[in-house]
């Protein structure tokens, strides 16, 4: 007879506890720091009627501040998507000097309080700042106007760009692009039909976090924006001026218009991410 040796199991090591008790600890503190607050926007707001609640958020001041916010939001996010896709080029297909600096100042609208990013810009693009003098000898006023604001949010918003393109360049294949260029095709055709389409899901990704940061911006514009009412005032800021006047349901109305905006944006970026996985 055959005698087979049993082998037992070894029970796997983990670091943390089990599944039960990590993820109980994640659920209670998701929903205490993200959930009820969120809700309780919601919740707040729902107790105005929808009468107050549409008279709230359709007003005159309210319907500018969107207009502000969203548009300038969107081609702030439009630029980094160009500009963004080049610094990440250079900084992954090229070997300079000064490369690492470079690389490291990409994440410092990531580092910087929002406060001290808007004193900065605009003492740079005011009427006598350093850049701001030769704009205004054009006739374009840069501070204090809608253009101040588009700059503002095209320096925070650059590194999402930036930091969601880099990892896909860097896991493209050179020898493709040597493929195609070998069998005849120009530059122009392998970057339109190589190199775009591999990219174009992380590009897109990244515009949309860029778009999501920019619409709930708040300290980097006040500074730079001038607060003009119906002209330059972002919604985040009338929010504030709601809440400085005691009016918390007006505030709570618009401020649940923004995170719908914002969940809308999550959604898209989940499934943009989801393609860019599939397509990977």
């Amino acid at each position: 007879m055959e005698t087979r040796k049993k082998t037992k199991r070894r029970p796997s090591r983990r670091i943390l506890p089990g599944f039960g008790l990590t993820m109980g600890i994640t659920v209670t503190y998701l929903t205490l720091l993200v959930l009820i607050p969120l809700s309780a926007v919601f919740i707040r707001s729902s107790g105005m009627g929808w009468d107050a609640f549409w008279t709230a958020i359709t007003g005159r001041q309210v319907v500018a501040s969107y207009k502000v916010t969203f548009g300038i939001s969107f081609l702030a996010a439009a630029t980094n998507a160009v500009f963004g896709f080049l610094v990440a080029w250079v900084l992954t297909r090229y070997r300079f000097p000064g490369r690492r600096i470079l690389d490291a100042l990409v994440d410092l609208p990531f580092a910087l309080p929002t406060a001290v990013a808007g004193i900065a810009l605009t003492a740079l693009y005011a009427r006598n700042g350093w850049l701001g003098q030769f704009f205004y000898s054009l006739g374009i006023e840069t501070a204090y106007s809608q253009v101040g604001i588009y700059i503002a949010l095209t320096f925070i918003g650059l590194p999402f760009v930036v930091r969601t393109l880099q990892p896909v360049m860097e896991d493209l294949d050179a020898e493709v692009e040597e493929a195609a260029a070998s069998l005849g095709a120009g530059r122009a055709k392998v970057f339109t039909q190589i190199i775009v389409p591999a990219l174009l899901p992380a590009m897109l990704t990244g515009f949309a976090l860029a778009f999501a940061r920019a619409i709930g911006e708040y300290g980097s514009v006040i500074f730079i924006s001038g607060n003009i009412p119906l002209r330059t005032e972002i919604t985040p800021l009338v929010i504030v001026k709601f809440l400085e006047n005691y009016q918390y349901p007006q505030a709570t109305a618009v401020a649940a218009v923004m995170l719908t905006a914002s969940f809308a944006l999550l959604f898209v970026i989940n499934l943009l991410q989801r393609w860019a996985e599939k397509n990977s």
